[in-house]
């Protein structure tokens, strides 16, 4: 069961949640002035409630209250649509969880489908703005599920023109867009992942560094990762958190393939405070021993100790 969240937030129809949250700085290549609360996205607690024959939309209620009980202030929902914000941001409020951020899907190396994922997505964010919503996260979509080919140049041209401009859009809300990866834009030289930060104005797109993905979209590499850091660490706003162990995803972010005191320690280097969301993801071959409120507090424990 390796995770695909971008199929995932295509089915949730209208499941997404959103709520009050403290201010964050806006971006200007610097980071997050004050930390907010550490926060846990919904596709992480998707896994594990699919391993344990459950659905996590099926009661939201009952899902955010296990969610709380995790310790857990700040949630990172999936949106579709503003309709969900309006829906669902009452749960949000009965549970006191905090919304820094959300994730949402886009199209935008086509130039006859970008102007409705602008529209789209800023509509989400004109139905958050009251609530507090600051990082925008997303992760353009790929030209085809399961396709080895990459996106042609005159593609990659549109898609980096059009994340430019949601990202001057959301600035005139006062909110950050902060691109995300999985592997599939480490293919190829990376070619995808490089345009789309070096051609983009680091005022209007920051980066949403999802640290396994990098790392495995590289074949395991830390050096990769640490490389891509030394690159663009200025930019990035907000981090993705999931360990492994041996190249599978560990059930608890802690010790593994990854040296995260080191990230860490880097980032602090260079005056760096992204937002921190935990994506401890499980898959198939992932250890089977504990259910998701306890995995969760085994986590919120060790980004602590990390991150202080």
């Amino acid at each position: 069961m390796t995770a695909n969240r971008r199929y995932f937030l295509k089915s949730l129809g209208g499941l997404a949640a959103l709520c009050s949250v403290g201010s964050v700085a806006a971006r200007s290549g610097t980071g997050l002035a004050a930390r907010p609360q550490i926060a846990c996205n919904q596709y992480t607690w998707h896994t594990f409630y699919q391993r344990q024959g459950r659905t996590w939309s099926a009661n939201l209620d009952a899902s955010l209250a296990d969610f709380a009980k995790s310790g857990l202030v700040g949630y990172e929902p999936s949106v579709n649509s503003a309709d969900e914000i309006r829906t669902l941001a009452p749960l949000l409020k009965k549970h006191k969880l905090e919304m820094h951020s959300l994730y949402v899907n886009s199209t935008l190396h086509k130039a006859d489908e970008a102007g409705k994922t602008l529209e789209t997505v800023t509509a989400i964010a004109d139905a958050a703005r009251p609530l507090g919503l600051k990082i925008v996260v997303t992760n353009p979509s790929p030209i085809g599920r399961g396709r080895a080919e990459g996106k042609t140049d005159d593609q990659l041209a549109i898609q980096a023109t059009n994340l430019d401009r949601l990202g001057a859009e959301l600035k005139k809300r006062g909110m950050t867009l902060a691109y995300h990866t999985h592997d599939v834009e480490m293919r190829n030289a990376a070619r995808e992942f490089h345009h789309m930060m070096l051609a983009t104005d680091p005022a209007h797109v920051s980066l949403c560094l999802d640290v396994h993905w990098i790392y495995r979209g590289s074949g395991n590499s830390q050096v990769a990762l640490f490389d891509i850091v030394k690159l663009y660490g200025k930019r990035i706003t907000e981090l993705h958190l999931r360990q492994s162990k041996n190249g599978v995803w560990s059930e608890t972010f802690g010790e593994g393939d990854i040296d995260y005191l080191r990230l860490a320690q880097t980032l602090n280097a260079i005056g760096i405070r992204p937002h921190l969301v935990l994506e401890q993801c499980i898959e198939k071959e992932s250890p089977n021993t504990l259910d998701a409120v306890t995995a969760h507090r085994q986590d919120l424990q060790y980004v602590k100790k990390v991150f202080g």
